[in-house]
């Protein structure tokens, strides 16, 4: 690969896989809203450059460039209180299939959508290519079905195809609401944060992590799979909060049990990255405690 282009190129996966493409020597565009606050997050380096085009706008984009990979990473209404809104789920197909296009008219040669872990809904299993899916939400159902159409849309328009369900990455640039961006804040104020019991089993990847494997996927990935993504050793999550309590204020007593569990809570998460491994020869390298000391230290230099 030599040129790829992104949406969703400042969240926090999108920033890492950025960075890591530039160590590469891979030149990148990004494809970014006029109105986004997170522009700081991109590096700021001659091999990125920045394109303004929201979700809505991929139907009537136009690049004179020519790329070899499209990584779709941009999905709207994300947060937990918007994932069962239908109306707005629906145009997020509406967009994935309108990025689609967009690859083939910018030349590429491979689509890369990023799905979810919420495509499975409740699991007892490693979660791969053999795990039945069903899921739940509006955010996962939207998720199964922008896969589904537009893999069949790519094989119409002779696009190569990988849909990635992500399961937990966490790391530099995540958001606030997230479970261990909370956690930490609240740590480093010197609050108790407020959890729920934690009993769930959990599979936490760091995002630089995240980064290599999508870059692999891309240059090796097998058309027309689908990989999960996340560590492969699962812990349960009550014991990744003690680790990240050790290391951030190891004086203050996490509270289990204070919050209810949200609807459609999975209480078992774990990647099978077998066939991920097989077909591309990524491992993940970040262990949880040195990925939380970079993502401590990105949080305090912030604050």
């Amino acid at each position: 690969m030599k040129r790829i282009i992104i949406t969703g190129a400042t969240g926090m996966i999108g920033v890492a896989l950025v960075n890591y493409a530039v160590s590469k020597k891979i030149e990148v565009t990004c494809l970014v809203r006029k109105d986004s606050d997170r522009l700081r997050n991109l590096p700021d380096s001659e091999m990125v450059h920045v394109r303004y085009c929201g979700v809505e706008d991929y139907s009537n984009f136009y690049l004179d460039e020519q790329y070899d990979v499209f990584y779709h990473l941009a999905w709207d209404k994300t947060l937990a209180d918007l994932r069962d809104d239908i109306d707005s789920q629906l145009l997020n197909i509406k967009y994935t299939l309108a990025a689609v296009r967009l690859a083939k008219r910018l030349g590429c040669k491979k689509f890369i959508g990023a799905g979810s872990q919420a495509e499975y809904g409740i699991a007892t299993e490693p979660l791969g290519v053999a795990t039945s899916v069903n899921p739940l939400s509006g955010y996962g159902i939207a998720k199964y079905t922008a896969g589904k159409l537009s893999r069949l849309l790519c094989e119409q328009v002779d696009i190569n195809f990988n849909w990635v369900r992500i399961l937990s990455v966490y790391g530099p640039f995540d958001g606030g609401h997230t479970l261990i961006m909370y956690t930490i804040n609240e740590l480093l104020t010197g609050r108790t944060p407020e959890l729920t019991k934690c009993e769930q089993t959990w599979d936490y990847l760091h995002c630089d992590d995240s980064a290599r494997a999508l870059l692999a996927i891309g240059e090796k990935g097998k058309n027309g799979k689908i990989y999960s993504l996340g560590s492969g050793e699962p812990k349960k999550l009550s014991v990744y909060l003690e680790i990240l309590r050790d290391i951030v204020a190891p004086g203050i007593e996490l509270q289990f049990g204070t919050k209810e569990y949200y609807p459609h809570q999975p209480m078992f998460l774990c990647a099978d990255i077998s066939e991920l491994i097989n077909d591309t020869g990524f491992k993940p390298i970040t262990n949880f405690e040195e990925g939380i000391r970079m993502t401590v230290e990105f949080v305090r230099a912030q604050r």
